[in-house]
Order: structure tokens, then sequence, then C-alpha cells
């Protein structure tokens, strides 16, 4: 019953590639592989690009770093870049559902792939409700004359968000090359109008609103200090009087920003339904990141340059810089792919949901029906359709405002115990057979650790204290439930289970 007790490699990948328990596989159903490396890179480009660079961009430049916020976007993709190298080696040698959860559970042991497992959780399953709820913001600015009582933020019960969740919940019950096939419709519209708005802005770039392209150093008024638990936690620790601009106001909107980049991770949940994982894994990890970290650069760059940063919008900077010049036209199509870019985070949220939970009740941690895949569409129906429901409730009453920074702090934990594996499994299984292996080990996910940790810190107080209370509801749920009924704890008992649902015949 150790709460350190580890699956083996062998393990996880007889689970993805054969029937492990014989006919007791047919109880579970095996996920499709249709996935080719186009799809692997749709569906990330799908999640990364969405409220972070339609929204996030003009609060972070005019509050924290000016300008300098390309530099922002720049630090927080290597950070990325340095965890997706550590992902790409895992997810090409041991191409599972569940990613890191399925990682840390081969190297440092049950209870931390429960917590990172419970972590996806919150990144996912709240992302996805939070983006619910912007889409249905930005439904209501395109299309005004809809009912303010059913869309947008002020709504008594939002409708639009319970809509979009249901329609899209829908495409992922039905199969994953379905949801490749919308999820990639929907990043081709956004990618090119992220492409538009480069190279149009382009040509009303000033150089007098770059300058200073990092504004000095300033601590904030009186009046924007809401208590200590907003600062930064590193301020916090040490006392040190809040401010803004300056370097440390470009490294406080990295870690803000850093939530652009959440999700290029749910690429590793995709490992089983890959067609040939060991080649198309870090392809569509990296190519992903590459993508969106090129798009992200060169809009922030052009949204500064188009409008001093002091006048930026909070809320719609993008349209709102091309209003300024006199291109409103531009605003209602880059409000039309704002609305794109959130339908794909939603799908690829919902889809990615429902693997975690299929490779929880796999190991048993949670209950056996969430590992039923339904026998057509090789979709775990039951999962997708729990994450859906409660997706629905979150959006249509709850309003949630802005929870980037929760979602930050929980991809960056992620990052940080995937740094971890990596150079924990070369010492421990250094037989492994590895596709694609990270450049420098254990340098390069040292540094991606160290880097993690720096954004998070960067991070307010109060987003922490909201993380750790996250992180001791779910361990109560691990002790109460988890931790007696996993695989593990007794894998006889368990595959007899296995093998007594396989013979009960299915319709």
């Amino acid at each position: 019953m150790s709460i350190l007790r580890r699956k083996s490699v062998e393990d996880v990948l007889a689970q993805g590639d054969s029937d492990e328990h014989g006919a007791a596989g047919a109880a579970s159903g095996q996920l499709a592989r249709r996935l080719t490396v186009w799809d692997l890179i749709g569906f990330g480009i799908g999640i990364v690009i969405g409220t972070g660079i339609f929204t996030l961009t003009g609060l972070q430049a005019k509050n924290n770093a000016g300008p300098a916020i390309v530099v922002s976007f720049v630090v927080a993709g290597v950070v990325s870049l340095l965890a997706a190298l550590c992902y790409a080696e895992l997810a090409s040698a041991v191409p599972a559902a569940g990613s890191s959860y399925t990682y840390a559970y081969t190297t440092i042991g049950e209870i931390f792939a429960w917590i990172i497992a419970w972590d996806l959780i919150l990144e996912f399953a709240l992302g996805a409700a939070v983006v619910a709820r912007g889409w249905s913001g930005y439904l209501l600015g395109v299309f005004p004359f809809l009912p303010t009582a059913l869309f947008g933020e002020h709504s008594v019960i939002n409708l639009g968000a319970v809509l979009i969740v249901a329609v899209l919940g829908a495409v992922a019950i039905k199969g994953i090359k379905e949801s490749a096939w919308v999820t990639n419709t929907l990043v081709v519209i956004k990618v090119s109008v992220c492409i538009f708005v480069i190279v149009v802005g382009l040509f009303f770039v000033q150089k007098a609103n770059l300058v200073p392209f990092v504004p000095p150093s300033k601590p904030l008024p009186a009046s924007e200090q809401l208590g200590g638990l907003t600062a930064p936690m590193w301020q916090f620790l040490t006392g040190a009087a809040p401010t803004s601009y300056g370097m440390v106001g470009v490294f406080i909107a990295a870690a803000v920003v850093f939530f652009a980049y959440s999700g290029f991770e749910a690429v590793a949940n995709l490992g089983e339904e890959t067609k040939n994982p060991k080649r198309d894994m870090p392809l569509g990890l990296l190519g992903t990141l590459g993508i969106c970290t090129l798009l992200y650069v060169g809009v922030c760059f052009v949204l500064t340059g188009m409008v001093k940063y002091t006048d930026l919008s909070e809320g719609d900077a993008v349209a709102q810089v091309f209003r300024d010049v006199g291109l409103g036209w531009a605003g209602v199509l880059i409000g039309l792919a704002a609305i794109a870019g959130l339908t794909s985070v939603i799908l690829v949220d919902i889809v990615t949901m429902g693997r975690i939970g299929f490779a929880l009740a796999r190991d048993g941690l949670l209950p056996p029906a969430f590992r039923k895949v339904h026998p057509t569409w090789n979709t775990p129906v039951l999962m997708t359709s729990l994450t859906i429901g409660v997706v629905m409730v979150l959006a249509a009453f709850v309003p949630l405002g802005t929870l980037a920074e929760m979602v930050s702090i929980g991809t960056l934990f992620a990052f940080l115990v995937v740094s971890i594996a990596v150079p924990v499994l070369r010492v421990t299984r250094p037989e492994m057979q590895r596709p694609f292996r990270t450049p420098f080990s254990p340098v390069v996910p040292v540094l991606s650790g160290l880097c993690c940790i720096g954004l998070m810190a960067n991070l307010a107080t109060e987003t922490w204290l909201r993380f750790l209370i996250w992180l001791a509801i779910g361990l109560v749920i691990y002790f109460g439930y988890s931790r007696r009924h996993a695989r593990l704890a007794d894998p006889v008992a368990f595959d007899q289970r296995f093998r007594d649902e396989a013979a009960i015949p299915r319709d």
C-alpha cells in the first residue's frame, strides 16, 4: 500500500500497444491509432492559441512590461521549449494517455502521479469553463443584438457558453478523427488571422511607440496595491515593495503570459491514438511550440508598435489597435478569429480531459466505469460526458473572471514534474528505448525545472494558496478512494476484475 509504488514502463507500453489482459481488454476498450503528425500540431495550436494572445497581451503590456512584452513571451517560450524537450523524450518512449501523470507514475511514484493528474484536471476542466464564457462574450461583441441575459459575462445563465460546450462535447464523443478535423479547420482560420495582424500591422508600426522598450521600474500606487497576497510570491517572502515595469515587470508578465503557452502538453495525451508516436510525438510537440512562439512574438511587436502601450485596451487590445488606426473592419475579423480560437481551445480541453480520466480509471485511481471505451467511436464516453456536464454547469453560472494565473501555476507544476522525470528515468532505466533524447541531459531538464520554479515564484501569493487548497482536496480523494482501489494495491485481484468484466457480453 505504499504511496510511492510505481508502474513499470513495460506495463504502460503494454496497455497502449496491445491487449495486456487478454480478453479483459474488451471491457476497457482500446483507443484507436488514427492521428498523424499534422493532426498533433493541429491539436497543439488549437489549444495554445486562444485567450492568451487575444486578451493577456494588452493587459500585461499596459500594466507590467510595456513593449518588452515581446521579451516576456520569449522568456515564457524558452521555458516552454525546455519543458517540451523533456516531454518529447518521454512521449516518444512512453506514448500513453495521461502524459505527465503517466510519466510521474513510472518515475517518482503513485502519490505524485495523482497530484499531477489532479493538477491537470484543474488546468483543462476549469480552463474549458473559463474559455467557454470568453467565447460567449466574444460572440456578443461580434453580434451585439444577442440578449445580454444569455450571452456575455453579465448574463444570468450563460446560455452561449453552455451551447458551445454541448456542441463541442458531442464532437469529442463522436471520435478523435472528427475532433481533429474540426480543430484543424479552426486552426487554419486563427493562424491566418494572426498572420494578417502581423503583416498588415507592420505598416502602422511607429518607432516612438516602442520607446522606451523596457519602461523604467516604478512602485505601484497605493490604490493598486490590493494587499500582500496579491504580490508575487518572491516579493511576499522578501518584503520587497510591489513594482511594475523594468525587468521585474517583464518577468512578472512572463509568468502570467505563460498561460498563453499552456496546453501544448495536451499533445502528449494523444500518444495512444497516434499512428507513429515514436517519430510524431516529438515533431508534434516541438512543431506546436515553434509555430506558436513565432506568431506570439510577431503579434506582440505589432501591437505595441501600433499604439502606445499605456493606451492599450485591457480586454480586446488586438482588435482595438486596428480600430485606432482606422481599420475598424479588421476588428470584426479579429473578433471572428478569437471565436474560432476559443472554440478549438474548448474542444481540445474536453478531448484531453477524457484521456486523463481514462488513464486514471485504467489504473484503478477512478471508478472502473470511466475506463470504458465506446465500441464504435473508440472514445471514453462516460469520462468525456462527465467533463462536459461539469464544464457546462461552471460556464453557465460561475463568473470565473480571469484565472490565467491558476492555469499557469498548474501548467508549470506539471512541467516541473516532467523535467524531474527525464533524468530519473535515465538513471533508473538506462536501457529503455528513447527514439528522441533530450539534448544535454541532465542540464536541460534541471534548467527547465529551475525556470519553472522561477516563473512560479512570480505568481501571486493568493494563487499559490488557491493551488495548495485544490491539491489538499485531491489528497483527500486519493487517501479516501484511489489508494485502496489502485491496480498496484492488488494487481492479481484487479486483473481478475478485468477478466470478469470482459466476460460480460457487449452490445
